[in-house]
């Protein structure tokens, strides 16, 4: 990988980008590959792309847990799962009232994206019905664009869904096809794919990601970065593993910040015009390097995750403003 040590190249990456081209599988290992030493090189050519699309601005998402635990599902990470032995809190589908009080919540934290998320395999028409009544009158209500993770979606919960006012529907991809049997086996790949082209299909903006440090090779995390491509994905949520106790992949190996911020900059000249958000793990993955993945993200979540605590919201305001980069105020402008 000779030729792409030479600090400038990263540029010629850069403007490919930014023109619309698809970076090669070699250019995208390359980025992984590169020495630590090109780290700097690497996150200003990425900041370039960064900058073209979205100048300085920050967008901030917001998670609601809408219904812990209780999932019939056995993904590895995940501390919900039912092969889990983690201590995490189980209740069934949120009232109105307490999704109104999460929506209430977000615009404090000045998100611009509500996030309501529920454990288990896909949603029942009950908890459809709880949802789209409390996703009504957040949005006659507050300026709130608001994505649903539900799970796998029928065509019919999709255009119900869509009808109510959902903008965004978030199911991940988590890994590459290839990986996706050593994580779980309760669902595959493909009903992920389908399940993001439903979404797509009624009218919802389709937001999809991926988990970092789960064995997946260099080459699977290239291969990831052109599925969302292929997807059209508009947000790309990029979680770094949590290896939590109780779970099959506890004792898991962080990945180390340099790597973190070396695959945020490989999905942003991958996926170059879209919203590429520092999700889960940030904190214990990037450490003091955080604010640097802002120089390839363009977004965030602030607050608590699912069932592991995040940084102090005043803090991510505070590293937005000390970067001199500024958070949108309302995600209902933009894509």
């Amino acid at each position: 990988m000779e030729l792409f040590n030479a600090g400038l190249d990263w540029y010629s990456l850069a403007d490919k980008a930014i023109q619309g081209s698809k970076l090669s599988q070699k250019e995208g290992a390359a980025i992984l590959e590169a020495d630590d030493g090109e780290l700097l090189p690497i996150m200003q050519a990425a900041y370039r792309v960064r900058h073209h699309f979205y100048g300085r601005k920050v967008k901030l998402n917001m998670i609601m847990n809408a219904k812990s635990g209780l999932c019939p599902e056995d993904c590895g990470y995940c501390s919900q799962s039912i092969v889990s032995t983690a201590p995490v809190s189980k209740y069934s589908m949120l009232d109105k009232e307490s999704l109104l009080a999460g929506a209430r919540e977000a615009v404090v934290r000045k998100a611009g994206t509500y996030c309501i998320v529920a454990s288990g395999k896909g949603p029942t028409d009950r908890e459809l019905d709880q949802v789209i009544e409390a996703v009504q009158e957040i949005t006659s209500t507050l300026p709130l664009k608001i994505c649903a993770c539900l799970g796998i979606l029928k065509e019919d919960q999709a255009r119900r869904l869509a009808e109510a006012g959902v903008h965004r529907y978030n199911h991940n991809l988590n890994t590459s096809k290839s990986n996706y049997p050593s994580i779980t086996t309760t669902h595959t790949y493909d009903q992920r794919i389908e399940t993001v082209k439903i979404a797509q299909s009624h009218g919802m903006s389709p937001c999809s990601g991926v988990i970092i440090g789960m064995g997946e090779t260099n080459e699977e995390i290239v291969e990831m970065a052109y599925a969302l491509r292929e997807l059209d994905a508009d947000s790309i949520p990029v979680n770094f593993l949590n290896p939590i106790p109780g779970t099959p992949l506890e004792g898991t190996k962080r990945v180390s910040p340099i790597r973190a911020l070396k695959v945020l900059a490989l999905f942003r000249f991958i996926c170059p015009s879209k919203e590429i958000r520092v999700a889960g793990g940030r904190e214990l993955n990037l450490r003091s390097l955080q604010p640097l993945s802002l120089y390839a993200a363009n977004s965030i979540f602030v607050g608590d995750y699912l069932t592991t605590e995040g940084q102090e919201v005043t803090t991510d305001h505070q590293m937005i403003e000390d970067l001199g980069f500024e958070i949108e105020i309302c995600a209902l402008s933009a894509v």
